[in-house]
């Protein structure tokens, strides 16, 4: 088997990531804004936007100014030259789950020209178990918070892992959708491609400060059996990548303020820099992959 030469590029340049899968069924990522003017997916059988934290209604001194990130977010992806299937948002749309935040969540995600699927953030539930999201985002194809779906081959499916956050100090899925999870996966052959989503990680990241799902080890063994899994999530506001066998996982960074890295504070509280600071780290990096050789690094700042 011939091997093949690719690039990766994985990061954030305030405009989201962008997930191509590629021919060998692997996600690839690139930043939105690197992608701007290429027809980087044009061969691929999926490519998708993932956005992630936008929380709507935040307005302290690490980005008083949620809104305007936003709305630059969504113009880059309405720009891609070439469009993406689908958007996800992987959850903490709004920042309280208070009425206005959530309208105001419609109206600027309404703008995006490709079909959008949302799964909510612990602070998209406060108060009311996600009552006021899901008046807000169509719930109507998801059962006990799972939603599944198809695209060229690919079974993508969006896991609600944060009812129980304020309760647990971690994510948890909950028998009943991990009941579902089951059924659903066992129907799947092998070497097909799982893109699984979730707002908070799905591996121990860092479960001190609650970056962690309880009850994902029974997720993990369900997928051990399959080619290729990518698991992307949210909630720690910066991107970093693990690997367990055959299964990827990958965080986003936030559209709206960063977080300390794992274990540099006392707490995950939103991180207030200069602006010149703040700059070089809304970047991006690539890196270039070239089977039986090093892996080259390179990293893009905005400043």
């Amino acid at each position: 088997m011939r091997r093949r030469k690719f690039i990766e590029h994985v990061g954030w340049t305030g405009l989201g990531i962008l997930w191509v899968v590629g021919e060998n069924g692997l996600l690839v990522s690139c930043s939105v804004k690197d992608s701007q003017g290429k027809k980087l997916a044009n061969s691929a059988p999926l490519s998708f936007v993932q956005i992630s934290d936008t929380h709507l209604g935040f307005n302290k001194e690490a980005n008083p100014h949620v809104t305007a990130t936003l709305q630059q977010t969504i113009n880059a992806i309405n720009s891609l030259s070439t469009p993406p299937a689908f958007i996800v948002h992987t959850g903490d749309i709004t920042h309280l789950s208070k009425p206005e935040e959530f309208d105001t969540a419609k109206q600027f995600l309404s703008q995006l020209k490709a079909p959008l699927f949302t799964l909510p953030g612990e602070h998209d539930t406060i108060g009311d178990r996600g009552k006021a999201y899901g008046e807000a985002f169509s719930q109507k194809d998801k059962r006990e918070g799972l939603q599944i779906w198809d695209y060229n081959g690919v079974h993508l499916i969006s896991l609600t892992n944060v009812l129980e956050f304020g309760e647990t100090g971690q994510g948890k899925l909950g028998q009943a959708q991990l009941d579902l999870l089951e059924k659903d996966l066992a129907a799947q052959k092998q070497d097909t491609p799982i893109v699984i989503f979730s707002h908070i990680p799905l591996y121990n990241l860092y479960p001190q400060w609650g970056w962690a799902t309880a009850d994902s080890g029974k997720v993990l063994s369900l997928l051990s059996r399959f080619s290729s899994v990518t698991v992307l999530s949210g909630h720690i506001h910066q991107v970093i990548q693990h690997s367990e066998g055959n299964i990827r996982f990958s965080t986003a960074a936030s559209v709206s303020y960063p977080l300390p890295a794992p274990g540099k504070a006392e707490k995950p509280a939103p991180v207030k820099l200069p602006e010149k600071d703040l700059l070089a780290v809304l970047g991006f990096r690539t890196l270039e992959f070239i089977p039986g050789n090093d892996v080259k690094i390179d990293q893009h700042s905005l400043a």
